[in-house]
């Protein structure tokens, strides 16, 4: 991969987007404006939505179901104007408290903020299977749908 002035922008674009989401907190979400652009969208397995007030909206939404809602960034990559994270998510700081991992794309724009957000991260495994009825139902789809033992070997 060639590093270009425009890359090296980019690298430090997703340093500060990195550093705004690891110290992200409920009172402060005006802070997403500094690295998201106006019209920029954010997708995940439950939002689809355009505009810095609707992503606000999104993370309020966030920290009221998970009110120490931390993101903790475990690797990245970026090529030119597009950037890859794996994240970790936690709802609390408790043992065994929830936690979602995940991966999200990320596009820049000229400015350095990002125009395109989309997180990939498999909610029936890392919340519906918690919910007891449910749960148990999705864990036993996902035994029906997996490969038998012998065949992964």
């Amino acid at each position: 991969m060639s590093v270009s002035a425009r890359g090296l922008n980019h690298a430090a674009a997703l340093d500060r987007y990195v550093d705004v989401m690891e110290h992200l907190q409920a009172d402060h979400l005006e802070a997403l404006a500094t690295v998201y652009a106006p019209g920029a969208r954010f997708v995940d397995p439950f939002n689809d939505v355009r505009g810095i007030a609707a992503i606000q909206a999104v993370f309020a939404h966030g920290f009221s179901q998970c009110p120490w809602m931390r993101f903790m960034v475990q690797a990245r990559a970026v090529d030119d104007d597009r950037a890859l994270l794996r994240w970790r998510m936690l709802c609390d700081a408790s043992p065994g408290g929830l936690s979602i991992e995940g991966m999200s794309e990320l596009v820049f724009g000229a400015d350095g903020r990002v125009v395109e957000h989309v997180d990939y991260w498999d909610p029936a495994a890392q919340l519906y299977e918690r919910v007891p009825v449910l749960g148990w139902l999705m864990r036993r789809i996902r035994r029906r749908l997996a490969a038998p033992a012998s065949a992964t070997r």
